[in-house]
Order: C-alpha cells, then sequence, then structure tokens
C-alpha cells in the first residue's frame, strides 16, 4: 500500500488552499485530521470526506483567521509536517472519557477538570480557591452550556512553577474544589487519572457525561434558533445519512466529527459548505461495528448530541480580551472584578505565552442580559482601558491608545511583578 500523502494546491481555487490528505484508512483518523487543521488556526470552508473501504482519501479548502489563501510557505511546511504526523502508522489519539473532576499530575503542569452546575460567579470562586492553595494558573478553558459549566484548567506551583505532585496537595485541592460545588443538583465527582488529553474534545465529553444535552430553560431554547439535525437510514447502502444546517463559526467542523467519533461512529463519505453565514454538513455513518442507525432512540440520541455539540461553543455574551503581564492570581482578580460588576463568565479561554497573559472572556449580566455600558466602563476603569479591550458592543467607543496609572484603583494589581 502507498505511504500516507499530503498535497497543497495554491493555483487550482482563487479563494481557498486546498489540501488533499490520502492515508490507509483507520478508526478516528478523520477527527485527527480535522483536529490538526483546527489547532492550527485555519478555517474550513469546503471539505469532500471518502473513506469507503481500506483507503481515506480527503479534501479541505481552508483559509486563514482572516479569509486569505495561505501563502507562506512556512506555514504550509508546517501544516504539512503536522498532517504526516497525524496520519503516520505510528501515530495514535490519546484520550480520557471517565474524569469528572480530576487532578492530573503531568511533567510541566497539573491537570484539572471540573464539571458542575453553573451559576453567577463560578470562575471566580474556582479561581480564588486556587490562588489562595498557592496554584499558578498557565492555561484554561471554560464552556457552559443548558446551565452546566466545564473546565479544563492547567495550574503549577506558585513558587517552584513546576506541576504539583504531591498526593496530600492534591487531595485538597480537589477537595476545596468540589466544595465550591456542594449542595448543587448532580453534584461533581471526583477521580484521579494520567494521561495526556486534548482540552477542547475532553470538554465534549465531560459535558456530555454531565448530560448538557438536556434542556432545562424551554424559554432559552426557544429564544435562540435551534441548528437543523436530521438522521435518515439509506437501506439499499445500510448507510445512516446525518445532515446538519446551522449558523456557521470557527471550529464547527471539529465539534460534529469530534461527537461524532466519541459516539463509535464512522464516516465513510461526506461533504462540508461553509461558504456563507450558513454551514451545511452531510454525513454517511455506520456505527463502529458497521451497523447503520437501527432504532427511533439512538437517532434521537444522535441529534440531541450533536444539537448540544453545536450550540457549546457559541459565543453568548460581550466577548473581551485581556492581554497583560501574567502573575499568580491574575485570573482570580479580573474574574473578582467582573462578578463585583454584575457580570458573569459564559465561555473563557485563558493562555499564557512567556510572562504575557492572553485571555478571552464572554460575559453576560447575571440575568443572562446584555452587559450595559456603564458596567463595562468601570470595569474597564478598573483593570485599565487598554489592558481589557471590547470586542463588538454597538455602543462602545474605540479606547484611548495609552492609559495614565491612575485612572484606575487597581493598576497595580496588573502590573507583572519583578523578580
Amino acid at each position: 500500500m502507498n505511504p500516507p500523502r499530503v498535497t497543497i494546491d495554491n493555483a487550482t481555487c482563487a479563494n481557498a488552499t486546498i489540501i488533499h490528505v490520502d492515508s490507509a484508512n483507520k478508526y478516528g483518523i478523520l477527527l485527527e485530521v480535522v483536529q490538526v487543521l483546527t489547532d492550527l488556526k485555519l478555517i474550513v470552508k469546503k471539505a469532500y470526506i471518502s473513506s469507503d473501504g481500506g483507503w481515506f482519501m480527503d479534501v479541505f479548502n481552508v483559509t486563514n483567521q482572516s479569509g486569505q489563501k495561505i501563502m507562506d510557505e512556512s506555514v504550509l511546511e508546517e501544516i504539512k509536517d503536522c498532517l504526516y504526523k497525524s496520519i503516520a502508522p505510528r501515530s495514535c489519539f490519546l484520550q480520557s472519557q471517565r474524569r469528572v473532576i480530576g487532578v492530573e499530575p503531568s511533567l510541566d503542569y497539573t491537570l484539572i477538570e471540573l464539571t458542575g452546575a453553573d451559576r453567577p460567579g463560578l470562575l471566580s470562586e474556582v479561581s480564588a480557591v486556587l490562588t489562595n492553595l498557592d496554584c499558578n494558573v498557565v492555561n484554561a478553558e471554560v464552556w457552559t452550556h443548558n446551565k452546566r459549566a466545564a473546565a479544563v484548567i492547567q495550574v503549577t506551583d506558585r513558587n517552584s512553577g513546576l506541576a504539583i505532585s504531591d498526593a496530600e496537595r492534591l487531595g485538597r485541592i480537589k477537595e476545596r474544589l468540589r466544595n465550591v460545588f456542594k449542595g448543587r443538583s448532580r453534584d461533581a465527582k471526583t477521580t484521579v487519572a494520567m494521561g495526556i488529553i486534548h482540552r477542547e474534545r475532553r470538554l465534549h465529553q465531560m459535558m456530555l457525561e454531565d448530560r448538557d444535552y438536556e434542556r432545562y430553560d424551554k424559554d432559552s431554547a426557544k429564544a435562540n434558533p435551534m441548528p437543523m439535525v436530521s438522521v435518515v437510514n439509506w437501506l439499499q447502502k445500510d448507510y445512516s445519512v446525518v445532515t446538519m444546517r446551522c449558523n456557521d463559526r470557527p471550529k464547527l467542523l471539529f465539534d460534529t466529527v469530534c461527537t461524532l467519533t466519541d459516539m463509535q461512529y464512522v464516516v465513510y463519505h461526506g461533504s462540508v459548505d461553509t461558504e456563507g453565514p450558513e454551514a451545511y454538513q452531510e454525513y454517511y455513518i455506520r456505527h463502529i461495528d458497521g451497523s447503520p442507525v437501527n432504532s427511533e432512540a439512538e437517532r434521537k440520541r444522535i441529534i440531541q448530541y450533536l444539537e448540544a455539540a453545536i450550540e457549546r461553543r457559541v459565543s453568548e455574551g460581550l466577548k473581551l480580551e485581556l492581554s497583560t503581564g501574567d502573575r499568580v492570581g491574575l485570573l482570580s482578580d479580573v474574574t473578582r472584578i467582573f462578578r463585583e460588576n454584575g457580570l458573569t463568565v459564559t465561555r473563557a479561554e485563558v493562555s499564557t505565552k512567556g510572562n504575557k497573559a492572553v485571555n478571552t472572556f464572554y460575559v453576560r449580566d447575571t440575568a443572562g442580559s446584555s452587559v450595559e455600558l456603564k458596567a463595562l466602563e468601570a470595569i474597564r476603569q478598573e483593570i485599565g482601558q487598554t489592558v481589557l479591550q471590547v470586542k463588538g458592543h454597538p455602543e462602545h467607543q474605540k479606547s484611548p491608545a495609552q492609559d495614565s496609572p491612575t485612572r484606575f484603583l487597581f493598576s497595580s494589581l496588573f502590573r507583572p511583578r519583578t523578580p
């Protein structure tokens, strides 16, 4: 059998770079390829999938974040290299599926997983607990959906900068975090596991395990347009055909393929078209044992799970971007200021690059309404006009190019500490 092949074509299409991926077929390979494209921040405009038999052949039309073709040769080589590594016979996709609240030591950081009932101020409470326990948040991602919350947080010891491996201390961390959810319905459980995970895939698994696909807020469901998902059987070919139509957004393809893979379905053929405000996806699937969908209950379950996967990452709330020097307790201070000004975080991405913190928050008020301009300005006065940028607020004026330290009360909190 021929070796895996990745070819990149910048000549055929005027507005997209075309990536061809050919490889021996194996379970989960589509997700591995889509994950690489997603992690490289590429936007998939169209895709054609075929993996019926022993060979996997996919075509992806991609652009960069600005909607332009990828012309940088170094970026094109990086794409090729990453895709080759994902489809090589020796590659494997590591996954973890059983943790709810877990603390996982690694060489560089300790991984904490949380799931539980969502409520205003939850992220603020969690980050305050971690700061009090001398943990430094290095990276984190938080999702909320249908009144449930899930978080994957990477922390280090604030003094050594290393992973926390002491079993007694890990026990204290888990106990304190469990207390944050105490008294809530469907309390989170505690387990400990080792391994490496893909953060976004793990969040999908955690929220699915926490049954976030169950709808409790009927009024909210009516107010927000539902994705259109259908599942029908093509009896002549023993396929089940899954079609999805919804508003397009970043990482949508990853979210749907991830869910189908974790439900142990194989995509044999498929097509994706996101050129426009709406995304259309069609997949011909069978269960991993080779059977199509064989009951009404299974059909409804697929629809529920895919609807939830599409909705989880929908950006509810006002987008705020924080960029400043990193320090221990930064996340705790920022989220405390949000809470004190009546805001709750619906989604968050926290990252550290060198000595700089680059964080994105989606916020709304505690009643679920839009953020008032008065509250927004109060928060920016505390944090700093140039430190915290607002994205997409219709009434918000552009910030001045530079701030005076006296213009906000807690300026010293957001300056990097000197050794």
